[in-house]
């Protein structure tokens, strides 16, 4: 989230970000987004019985910031399809594989217990079924012998903090169009990078 937040500010993007919203009191985001001006709120989980009436509460108080782009930073809550639906178009999420491999939770030991050679991360539009719907752009690392799950999370966090405010940006200058599974970029340029060793995107 912060990667997002600073590149707005650096990059002058045409756009505002009008909050940060947690459902855990103590998530780091909120301190850093009232430190920086920008209206931080909880909505706990915790204080609700059921999902339903949990998503209801949350899209009540995103509605009231009335924004174009809702961006999932980090928030590891299973939505309700009637919450995703509503933002249907208009959220985004990074996924921590190359998806459409490796969905769900540790995505980083699945990699390395299917012996692949890349792995990375993947932003895309949210839709009802999990770590699914079009993909906006896409980095790739290499999964280095001797790595543990640890040591390749680190290096996909390196890429994913290049292409969300790649993505998010994207959307706010308006080049971003759904074509069924697709999401075309106008004007067109690459929506996927490529790791070495270092880190560096090639």
């Amino acid at each position: 989230m912060e990667t997002v937040v600073r590149a707005c500010a650096r990059e002058g993007w045409p756009a505002l970000v009008a909050a940060v919203i947690s459902n855990r009191p103590d998530a780091a985001g909120l301190a850093f987004a009232a430190a920086n001006g920008i209206s931080a709120t909880v909505v706990d989980h915790r204080d609700f019985t059921t999902r339903d009436a949990f998503d209801q509460a949350l899209a009540r108080v995103i509605d009231g910031f009335e924004p174009d782009l809702v961006v999932l930073a980090g928030f590891m809550r299973v939505l309700t399809d009637a919450f995703v639906e509503h933002y249907a178009g208009r959220m985004l999420n990074i996924h921590p594989s190359l998806l459409p491999c490796f969905p769900g939770l540790k995505t980083h030991q699945q990699a390395l217990d299917a012996g692949v050679r890349v792995h990375g991360a993947s932003v895309h539009f949210v839709t009802p079924t999990l770590d699914h719907g079009p993909i906006v752009a896409q980095a790739a690392v290499p999964v280095m012998a001797g790595d543990d799950a640890a040591a390749l999370a680190s290096r996909v966090l390196a890429v994913e903090h290049i292409i969300y405010p790649r993505a998010v940006r994207w959307f706010v200058e308006g080049r971003l169009a759904i074509d069924g599974e697709r999401v075309v970029l106008t004007p067109p340029e690459p929506q996927w990078l490529f790791a070495d060793i270092a880190g560096e995107g090639v």
